[in-house]
């Protein structure tokens, strides 16, 4: 099953991170208007922020595999229609724009319910090199995808690279709607979104984490719109330089995650694997070289690395699995929110202020907000939940 989980997870990765490149190239070869593209991106954005509380609903109801599914062959389906228009020979907007937000609806219930899928699927022992194993695998599919994608747009044209989307699609829904998981009996008792927030606010070390990604999200937009801008003094290819060893930094991570020695206290871990992304915040501001911010920027993606597999898996372990739908609904609001959010603020704020303090506050913020979570004595305590130790 593990492995049925990882292959679906990597091609349901690869797939998401296809259409935005995918629907900004159509787009740009159509009408090549910048509003177009614009509400075209929102529309599959919006639908879901706002749909992603009921789709934790929705996972903490129904068997998990069943809404991972129904959620991927809505985004097959979506996807297909987008490809045979587009083979046809037509592009209009509002199309594209109704279609991606019926990607994006259906993405607000699919998301949701794939950490249930896995904590059902695989044993608290084995959870965090499982993750890491997920981690890894989606990771070099969402890596690939922008040049995959343009690739066959340049290539094979844009309607084939959204017909390849779908199949994608169609492949993760059977091998993740494959999975079998115990038949647990229905929630009793009140299972809103107001529960889920109850379940919330009886875990300040989850909120206060929560709160922290948000933050880093946020800062992660802030730094990838300005970086380009700022290195381009070290040459046109710096950049690239930079995201690739961004790259390797967060594969490192997640390879070492389930390798060093931090079960006892696997949120320390997470805090500051968080709070490295100050790094290349600091190194911009300053600014260093692209060299430096390229060794900074592998190190903050290093934390990442490390982060992504040990929060899954203490959400998993500390989280009841009935409410772990509507629970890591909310963290995905606010990540998903939060980094659209720096990317539209940057350029603003830089030509206001320059680009020194912004850069400075947002690296005093990202290691603040990732390390206040020390502060909850739940975090701090001996006597805090230890990650289990995996079978030899």
């Amino acid at each position: 099953m593990l492995t049925r989980l990882v292959i679906g997870r990597a091609l349901s990765a690869l797939a998401t991170a296809l259409i935005p490149t995918t629907l900004t190239l159509v787009v740009l070869r159509g009408s090549g208007d910048a509003a177009d593209l614009g509400i075209v991106l929102a529309c599959e954005l919006v639908p879901m922020l706002v749909l992603l509380p009921f789709g934790g609903v929705v996972a903490d109801r129904f068997p998990p595999e069943r809404v991972v599914l129904l959620a991927d062959l809505t985004r097959c389906a979506a996807q297909a229609a987008i490809g045979v228009e587009l083979l046809l020979g037509v592009e209009r907007i509002a199309d594209l724009a109704v279609l991606a937000a019926v990607t994006g609806a259906a993405a607000a219930f699919g998301t949701p319910a794939v950490p249930r899928l896995v904590a059902a699927t695989v044993e608290g022992a084995a959870r965090l090199r499982a993750n890491a194993r997920i981690g890894l695998a989606t990771s070099l599919s969402a890596v690939g995808a922008p040049a995959i994608a343009g690739a066959l747009v340049l290539g094979a044209g844009p309607g084939w690279a959204s017909l390849f989307t779908a199949v994608l699609f169609a492949a993760s829904a059977f091998t993740l709607g494959g999975v079998r998981t115990a038949r647990a009996a229905a929630p009793t008792g009140a299972h809103s979104l107001l529960s889920g927030w109850r379940e919330i606010r009886r875990r300040p070390w989850f909120l206060v984490s929560v709160m922290g990604h948000g933050v880093w999200h946020l800062c992660a937009g802030l730094f990838l719109t300005l970086g380009p801008l700022l290195t381009v003094r070290s040459g046109e290819a710096m950049w690239v330089i930079i995201v690739q060893c961004g790259t390797v930094g967060m594969l490192a991570g997640v390879f070492a995650a389930p390798r060093l020695p931090i079960r006892r206290r696997p949120l320390v871990g997470c805090a500051v694997g968080a709070s490295l992304y100050a790094a290349p915040l600091a190194a911009l501001a300053v600014p260093l070289n692209g060299w430096a911010v390229a060794v900074a920027y592998a190190v903050a993606m290093f934390g990442l690395g490390l982060l992504v597999p040990l929060w899954e898996t203490v959400v998993a372990d500390r989280i009841p699995v009935e409410a772990l739908g509507r629970v890591r609904s909310f963290d995905s609001l606010i990540s998903f929110a939060a980094r659209p959010l720096g990317l539209a603020v940057a350029a603003p704020l830089a030509g206001w202020a320059g680009t020194a303090p912004p850069l400075w506050i947002a690296a005093v913020a990202v290691a603040a907000a990732s390390l206040s979570v020390l502060g909850v004595r739940e975090v701090r305590s001996p006597a805090a939940q230890p990650l289990a130790a995996p079978r030899r």
